[in-house]
Parts: structure tokens; C-alpha cells; sequence
């Protein structure tokens, strides 16, 4: 029976199939990293840091050691130089900052590992943990944030551009717009927790953990322990959540392993909520100031924009996400300007959008602003700028749907309908503000290997080290492969998450299917080709294969991202992952593009903010599957309106804790927060991105959301909020 959500399409690719696990998952069959039963294990517990910078000058363990059941702990002094330095990930490494395991007596910042116990039970462990005794010394005041007077800031040179002459375009400009925004500190918080289970079988290891790239945690972690790589293997077939949380490796899993090795068992470490607020990555504040200028006609004459983003006193890590918004509409003056303000902080990295979510807020929140200065409809201001050349380089893009988005999102929402006036459109108590914003997300593609078997039975394998993280993996490389080789979905199993399978780039930036596609494509293509089916229909591959007399025939096949140096080919196969697009390619820059639309309804009285609606539409390439791609645009426009209204990581200044690191605390949607959302695929061919002609769905959703309720609001009450999250008391003054 036809679903009336999604249209139907011939073939296998573009059928609404319903998920490869669905059963696994709603009866709790799926096997997730901490749900392994390995005989004998024991059990870890972190121990982090209570200071937010300073020296231990002693542990005393006695109390601990006298736990009944307890069988190890690691501290700097028990550990040694066991665990060797390996690079952060954006300098050449594996690691997600450049701190190595319980290293040193240094503490850098709150919530640091600063030792482990293994013991025969979870209780055990975190008992003996909280008995042990931890005197610091040459405590200091740490950084918490931006505006700490030890706080260190730096203007990162290569993330300085500019075209033509700002200055003076600007002071000429008859309508300008200069404003400051601010995102907060927001941190994952997967369902899935952080885990590791290792086991040794002689000098083999095995390493169970939720992961993004099953080799990038095999040649890291061999660095890390000084062995060779083919002695690791890494298994995770389903990941509880990610979102760039379990890209890289964290600190936690060569002690896991060092520790299974020193006690002769499997150890297993699942860290609680709060300690994964500082064990992984996050999402760091921002600062930003957008001057815009344009004519009447509401062409842009000039953009600059600078911005700020916290890290690590340790590590330099920053998005420079202006390197995209200054490139996404016509400007002939262009300036932008990237600073990193280092702090005592962990060491911040990718979360859902790391770039895209902050940076449009900044710039489409201006834009709004300037629409209403030159007394223009912003989705017309949008128009008259948009470009299928990006202005400061002068590459075209690959295809640029935004304005199609803006059309068809525009007329779902009725947009025709909306009074201009700030103020204007009231339902009783209520004030109706409608907003809208562009979205865009970088298509990135990597290298990726895939293997296909077909058998004379009719019956498909596809293996690949390629993740499931909720988005749909097993699914829609069973219909890859199904429509390529003539056969049912049904008729095709997938092994993913192994890295004894082959490798693939990391399963992040949105990338993964466009990535792994064309890999099951090529493979598929190699047994129609040995079978003399390569340019007919694949109707009849099967039937061709039971007349080869063969039982089963199998095909490898690697394929190569465009724009990528040929050197990094073997970089796959030493863990090297990372994906190339987006506006980092020599040629051209390639992206998916959206328009978020949104309705919010302010209280006259109270100033509670509700979203009862809101409708994006993306174009994204070739939809493999619409139900599973639906389910990320969607989720990822929760996360959005999340982001807009509630999520915030309190920092407390006096020591740069994490003041709500739980579920009680962190702000989130639930389901009475949340309207109406409808996401919309309009139709798009790209076949110069990849083979398949597909593009990322993982991010986009997020992507403009917070700009356009935020452009809501100011259309509801006449009020620019320009901080994000929005919050009741930032409308109070008003009442």
C-alpha cells in the first residue's frame, strides 16, 4: 500500500523502504557497544579533575585500594609513559585533543580524567573511585569563557579574507546594518553514553565503542599503545546518537585497553552523563559582528563579518564557518575575520552543524535586519542576491537550488499571507511572528571501498566499515545494491561497522552516504561487467548468474572523492577519514541548500514562546530513501527550534565547571514543545558531486532554524533578540 507521505518511485533507490533494523531495535535486539557480554568482565570508573586548573601533588589510594573487589587503578603515577602522544585529529592525529591519558600531574581544566578504577562490579568501581583522595596544588583561577582576563585571544591568519574594498563600499552604502550576535555552549548529549569494552586474546586486541569511524579508532589507538594496527579490531554496529560527539578517539579508550591488558580481563567503562560532558567534544560559544550594506534595490555592495569562537588552552580548534556564509550570496566587497580565544576549557569539536548553525544565525539574522531597513520581503532580498558563482573565488557551484527551496517552502507555509509590520498579526493573548531563513549545508564526499557478493540464489551481502548512527545506513545500501544487481530489498543482507571491512571516510559532515554510494555502485557494476551485463538492464543479472555456474561471485571496489590529492587515497586505509567538499575544493564549491520557515506565538503577557509550526524544504541530490531521509530533516529541525529556545551549557565562572551537565538540567524539547513540522524534498540532480548524484540530509535541517525564529520573534513583537538561546526573560522588559 502506497504511503501517502512520500512519493512513489521506480526502482529500489527512492522507495520509502522501511528500516533494514527497525525490528532489531523496537524488540531491544540490536547490540550496542556496552551491551557485549564478554566472560569475566570488570568494570571502570573515571575519576575528573575538581579544579579547573592547577597540579596534583598526591593521590592517596589506601581507601580506595581497600574496597573489597577492587583490581586496579590507573593514575598518572601507576600508568607511567604506557600510553604514547598521538596529534589531534586537525594536525595530523587521531585523538579529539591533544591531552594525552592521565599524562601528567597537570590539570587543564574542569572534569579532566585524572584516574580510572577497575573492579569486579560498576558499583565497585565508582565506590572505590569516590573514596580516593586528590590534594592539588598551585591552584589557579581558571579562563571560564570570553570575557576572563587570562583568556588568550589570536586572529587566525589563514581565516582572514577580503575582496575588493569594504571600508569604503560600506561608507558609501545608502541602507547598512551593523549588529552582534552570540551562540551559547551546547553539548550532544546522544542517548547512547560513552563506552568501551576491550578484550586481549593473546597480543590481539578487540575494542567495542560507539564510534564514527571504526579505523580512525584502530590506527589511533595503535599509535597510542605502540602496536601494529592489523593486531586491533574495532566493532560498532550500531551508534546510540553521535552527531560528532564519537568521531574521534577521546581519552577514555586506551585506558580501557591498557587496563584489560594489565588485569588480564575484559574491561568494560561506560562514563556517566555528566563526565561525558568533558570526556568528548562540544559545541563552543561564539561572538560575531555582521555589517551589511546594500542599495535600495537590495543588492549587496558590502559584507563583513567577524567572529570568535572558545577552545582549549591546549589545542586551536576552530570552524571559521564565514569561510561559507561570506562565499553564499553576490557581493563584490568582501571582509571576514576568524579569532580563537583560548580558555581553561575542554577542548571543543564537532556537533550537528559545528559551523553551520552558529554562522547563518549571524548573517540571516542581518539579513532580516536589512530586509526591514530597505522595507523588502526577505525572501526577495535573498533573491535578488543569489549567485550560481561564489564571490570571492569565482568558482560556480555545482548546483544551487536555495531560491526552488524558498519557492516551494514559501507557498506550504503561505507566505503571501504575512502582514510585514512587526506587531501586526495577534490571535488573542497571542502575538504571531513569521520568519524565515536560508539553510545550507557543505556537500562533502570521501573516498570509501565497499565489497558486494552476489550469489547464484538471488541473495546480496554488503559489507563495508561504514556506521549506523540512526540516519538509515544498513537501509539504503541494501537498496543501493538492490536496484544495481535486479534483486528485492529483501533478498540483501549488510554488515557495517567492523574494521576488518572495508574502510570508509568517517561516517560525519553529513557525508556518509555520498561517500559509500558510489563505492556499492562500482562493486555492483564490477559483477555485471564479469557477468556481460555492465550496460544492460540489471533485470536479468541474476538469471545470469545462475548460467555462470558459479555458486557466489565477488567484487571489491574503491572510489575516489573529487578534489581530493591522490596521496590521501591511502590515507583511507591508515584511519585517515576526513571527507573533502564544500568550499574547499580547487574548482568548484558544492552544497545543499534549504529555506526554514517558522511561526512563533508570543504571550502577550507572560512572553512564553511556542513554535506550533514549522516547514522546511531541502534540496539534497538523488533521495536514496524520503522516509529515512524525512526522519533526519526533521529531527534535525527539532534540533534547531532546541537550539533557538533551550539549549544552553551553563559555565560556572568560578572554576569552569559545568554547572547543568544532566538530563535534569540541560535543557531540552519535549514532545508538547514541539508543533507542526513538515520537511520537503524538492527534486534535484547533481551528478558532478558523486556518482550517485546524492548529497547530505544528516545536518541540514538544523541549519537557519535559530535565524528564522529568531527573525519571528522581532516580526511578533517588534523586539531583535540577537543571543541565542531566546529566552522568556529576554522579552520581559516589554511587558
Amino acid at each position: 500500500m502506497a504511503d501517502p507521505l512520500f512519493p512513489q518511485a521506480t526502482g529500489n533507490m527512492g522507495q520509502p523502504f522501511r528500516r533494514y533494523e527497525s525490528r532489531e531495535k523496537v524488540t531491544g535486539a540490536a547490540i550496542y557497544a556496552s551491551d557485549v557480554k564478554l566472560a569475566r568482565t570488570a568494570h571502570a570508573y573515571l575519576l575528573t579533575s575538581r579544579i579547573g586548573r592547577g597540579t596534583i601533588s598526591s593521590f592517596d589510594l589506601s581507601e580506595a585500594r581497600a574496597v573489597p573487589g577492587v583490581l586496579d587503578i590507573l593514575t598518572h603515577e601507576t600508568l607511567g609513559e604506557e600510553i604514547r602522544q598521538v596529534p589531534i585529529v586537525f594536525e595530523g592525529g587521531y585523538m579529539a585533543d591533544s591531552f594525552r591519558p592521565l599524562g601528567s600531574a597537570e590539570v587543564a581544566y574542569w572534569g579532566q580524567p585524572i584516574a580510572m578504577v577497575v573492579a569486579e562490579s560498576y558499583e565497585t568501581a565508582r565506590e572505590a573511585a569516590r573514596r580516593i583522595e586528590v590534594d592539588y596544588s598551585d591552584v589557579k583561577a581558571p579562563a571560564s569563557g570570553f570575557d576572563s582576563s587570562t583568556a588568550q585571544t589570536s586572529t587566525l591568519e589563514p581565516m582572514e579574507e577580503a575582496v575588493g574594498n569594504f571600508a569604503t563600499a560600506y561608507a558609501e552604502a545608502a541602507v547598512k546594518i551593523d549588529a552582534r550576535y552570540t551562540t551559547p555552549v551546547q553539548h550532544h548529549n546522544s542517548m547512547e553514553l560513552y563506552a568501551t569494552q576491550c578484550l586481549w586474546d593473546g597480543d590481539r586486541l578487540t575494542v567495542y565503542e560507539p564510534c564514527q569511524s571504526v579505523n580512525h579508532i584502530k590506527y589511533g589507538l595503535a599509535q597510542q599503545l605502540g602496536i601494529d594496527a592489523e593486531r586491533i579490531r574495532v566493532i560498532s554496529p550500531y551508534v546510540g546518537g553521535a552527531f560528532g560527539s564519537k568521531a574521534f578517539l577521546t581519552q577514555r579508550t586506551a585506558l580501557v585497553a591498557l587496563a584489560a591488558k594489565r588485569i588480564g580481563r575484559p574491561v568494560k567503562l561506560v562514563a556517566t552523563r555528566e563526565q561525558g560532558f568533558t570526556l568528548s567534544t562540544y559545541r563552543a560559544e561564539t561572538r560575531h559582528h555582521v555589517q551589511l550594506a546594500a542599495d535600495h534595490g537590495g543588492r549587496l555592495l558590502a559584507h563583513r563579518h567577524e567572529s570568535w569562537e572558545l577552545t582549549s588552552r591546549a589545542d586551536q580548534l576552530v570552524f571559521g564557518g564565514s569561510d561559507m556564509t561570506a562565499r553564499f550570496y553576490a557581493c563584490p566587497n568582501i571582509a571576514r575575520r576568524v579569532n580563537a580565544v583560548r580558555a581553561d576549557r575542554s577542548t571543543p569539536g564537532f556537533m550537528r552543524a559545528p559551523a553551520e548553525m552558529p554562522y547563518p544565525f549571524a548573517v540571516e539574522s542581518a539579513l532580516d535586519e536589512l530586509a526591514y531597513a530597505l522595507g523588502m520581503d526577505p525572501i526577495e532580498l535573498r533573491r535578488v542576491n543569489d549567485t550560481n558563482v561564489e564571490p570571492i573565488g569565482q568558482r560556480p557551484y555545482t548546483s544551487r537550488s536555495l531560491m526552488p527551496c524558498f519557492d516551494a517552502a514559501s507557498a506550504e507555509f503561505a507566505w503571501s499571507d504575512r502582514t510585514a509590520e512587526p506587531g501586526s498579526m495577534r490571535d488573542g493573548d497571542w502575538l504571531v511572528g513569521w520568519g524565515c531563513a536560508a539553510a545550507f549545508y557543505p556537500a562533502y564526499v570521501g573516498h570509501s571501498a565497499a565489497r558486494v557478493q552476489l550469489s547464484a540464489d538471488g541473495r546480496v551481502h554488503v559489507s563495508s566499515a561504514a556506521h549506523e548512527l540512526g540516519q538509515g545506513a544498513y537501509t539504503v545500501m541494501a537498496q543501493i545494491a538492490a536496484e544495481r544487481l535486479g534483486v528485492p530489498i529483501e533478498r540483501v543482507t549488510v554488515s557495517l561497522g567492523d574494521s576488518a571491512l572495508p574502510p570508509t571516510t568517517i561516517a560525519g559532515g553529513s557525508s556518509a552516504t555520498a561517500s559509500v554510494a558510489p563505492a556499492i555502485m562500482a562493486a555492483c557494476d564490477a559483477i555485471r561487467k564479469r557477468l556481460g551485463h555492465d550496460g544492460a538492464s540489471a533485470a536479468n543479472v541474476v538469471a545470469a548468474m545462475k548460467a555462470s555456474g558459479l555458486g557466489s561471485m565477488e567484487e571489491f571496489a574503491e572510489t575516489h572523492a573529487h578534489g581530493m590529492p591522490p596521496e590521501s587515497v591511502q590515507g583511507l586505509y591508515r584511519g585517515k577519514v576526513m571527507p573533502g567538499g564544500g568550499v574547499h575544493l580547487p574548482d568548484r564549491v558544492q552544497f545543499t541548500f534549504g529555506a526554514q520557515f517558522v511561526e512563533v506565538r508570543i504571550h502577550a503577557r507572560t512572553r512564553e514562546i511556542r513554535v506550533p509550526r514549522a516547514v522546511g524544504a531541502f534540496a539534497a541530490g538523488r533521495i536514496i530513501n524520503p522516509r529515512t531521509a524525512h526522519g533526519q530533516l526533521v529531527g534535525g529541525m527539532i534540533w534547531g527550534i532546541s537550539s533557538a529556545l533551550h539549549e544552553q551549557t551553563e559555565v560556572d565562572a568560578r572554576n569552569a565547571s559545568y554547572i547543568n551537565a544532566n538530563l535534569a538540567d540541560y535543557l531540552l524539547p519535549v514532545n508538547a514543545d514541539i508543533g507542526e513540522v513538515r520537511a520537503i524534498m524538492v527534486p534535484e540532480e547533481d551528478r558532478l558531486v558523486n556518482a550517485a548524484g546524492v548529497k547530505g540530509v544528516g545536518e541540514i535541517g538544523t541549519v537557519g532554524m535559530a535565524a528564522a525564529i529568531s527573525n519571528a520573534v522581532y516580526h511578533a513583537t517588534g523586539r531583535r533578540l540577537r543571543d541565542l538561546p531566546l529566552r522568556i526573560e529576554h522579552l520581559m522588559e516589554d511587558v
